[in-house]
């Protein structure tokens, strides 16, 4: 998910924008994508790329353009039913793919992808250029739509992964980050003849319930006991509705990823003020805001696990009620409870707290795009940060025991590897755990590990990540 525009991950302490969710979702796509009109002039192609171009577009790809690519491979772009998509093919071709699906975005952000997939930090931290350099095709399709786009991911992937064996690929892999962790999960257990393998990275590897349950039980704490303070957020506080738009206004011609921006620093700003004071007096009334809502939600009590969770919550709640068709999560009935509440505190919260119901029919469509079932039949290799400030480790953890439950133990390696800590994209110098802190050599050693086991039918070992 992006903060909000496609995610971000740190890299050698830098944060970049990917390709979520976090709106605060991995690897580096920037928000308005590339305009395919922009691309330069065609590549000169060897007879086999030319005749790979040609059956591109008798298979029906539209908007066709082809530039070079390291070591003399290429990279063709084009659309497949209206939707964009960018794939670089080797030099030394080995007839194998690796597709990428990125993160969740604002609702408002440009859907379009990098036309060039091997950009530094593009697809996972990079590597789709370690696919490349493996002689591995690696490319990513446009979704149809920001936000929320379980569903829309799942289609355009299968119809370039299609696309792609069409034109000879023999083995398609799959990678994904953050949101994408959810869509991979979708793909391989929905089509488990489509993919060969698949790896995940700070995926949401359990399902949105999950996790919206804590984004919006975040949300009805922070509104109820900041209520009245500096500390409150701006806009609409009703949980089922979002707090702010995040387009400009029809007429108003401010740049529009500008005005998301400015909609992200209003809804941080607060967030990080409450954590100025509480940091000033460690016994202060702030202070224990800060310990009451980390208990209440589940996040860590630092600015990031606030600030990342709170704007995916407050500016994403129209778009997921919209594509899912309500809410998701309920809290009627739901008894609240902190340690750092006194006795009467908690019968207060949970008198005042705002309940939710949630809807059947938006429940029956999280659950289709997607809850995780532990049920494929491919290898699967997860990376997940011990502390990640948008997709908890706890998502994770529960893959390891859906799995379990499934009985399907064998097709899935996990690795853990530290919290990262960075500064966050906002005024102040605020620093704060990162979404998908994840450096390259950890990624690039997760796709290591899914390559051989893929290739060799060789279980990677479980100190290969670190």
């Amino acid at each position: 998910m992006e903060w909000m525009m496609r995610d971000y991950v740190t890299v050698s302490g830098t944060l970049r924008r990917l390709g979520l969710a976090a709106m605060l979702a991995t690897a580096s796509i920037p928000s308005s994508g590339a305009a395919m009109a922009d691309a330069p002039a065609a590549v000169s192609l060897t007879p086999a790329q030319a005749s790979l171009v040609a059956r591109a577009r008798a298979l029906g790809a539209t908007d066709i353009a082809t530039k070079p690519a390291p070591g003399g491979g290429f990279i063709l772009d084009g659309k497949l039913a209206g939707r964009q998509f960018a794939v670089a093919f080797p030099p030394n071709w080995n007839k194998g793919a690796l597709l990428y699906v990125h993160g969740y975005s604002t609702p408002g952000t440009p859907v379009a992808v990098l036309d060039d997939p091997l950009a530094k930090g593009t697809g996972a931290n990079g590597v789709l250029l370690d696919a490349y350099n493996d002689g591995y095709a690696a490319g990513h399709s446009a979704y149809d739509k920001a936000g929320m786009g379980v569903q829309t991911a799942t289609e355009n992937t299968l119809r370039l992964r299609d696309f792609l064996t069409t034109l000879g690929t023999r083995r398609t892999l799959l990678t994904g980050t953050s949101m994408g962790g959810n869509i991979v999960l979708s793909l391989i257990e929905q089509h488990p003849r489509a993919f060969a393998g698949a790896m995940t990275s700070c995926g949401v590897t359990d399902g949105w319930e999950s996790l919206f349950g804590q984004l919006i039980d975040m949300r009805a704490a922070y509104n109820l006991l900041t209520r009245d303070t500096p500390y409150a957020l701006p806009g609409e506080h009703d949980l089922t509705k979002s707090a702010l738009p995040t387009e400009p206004p029809a007429g108003d011609k401010t740049n529009a990823e500008a005005f998301r921006w400015g909609q992200i620093i209003r809804i941080a700003s607060p967030v990080l003020a409450l954590f100025k004071a509480a940091d000033a007096d460690p016994k202060g009334r702030e202070a224990r805001i800060v310990q009451q809502i980390a208990a209440i939600s589940g996040f860590e009590a630092e600015p990031a696990s606030f600030a990342f969770p709170l704007v995916t919550a407050t500016l994403g709640e129209d778009d997921l009620r919209t594509t899912l068709g309500g809410d998701i999560y309920g809290n009627v009935g739901k008894i609240y409870a902190a340690p750092a509440f006194t006795a009467e505190e908690a019968i207060a919260f949970n008198r005042d707290v705002q309940r939710i119901a949630a809807d059947p029919r938006a429940v029956a469509n999280a659950r289709r795009w997607h809850q995780a079932t532990g049920r494929f039949t491919v290898p699967l290799v997860t990376l997940h940060n011990r502390i990640d400030s948008l997709v908890p480790y706890a998502q994770s953890q529960a893959l390891g025991r859906i799995v379990a439950r499934a009985g399907n133990q064998r097709l899935l390696v996990q690795y853990t590897v530290p919290g990262v800590k960075a500064p966050l994209p906002v005024p102040g110098g605020v620093q704060g755990y990162t979404h998908c802190g994840f450096t390259p050599e950890q990624s690039a050693g997760t796709w290591q590990a899914l390559r051989d086991w893929v290739e060799k039918g060789r279980r990677p070992a479980a100190d290969a990540v670190r």
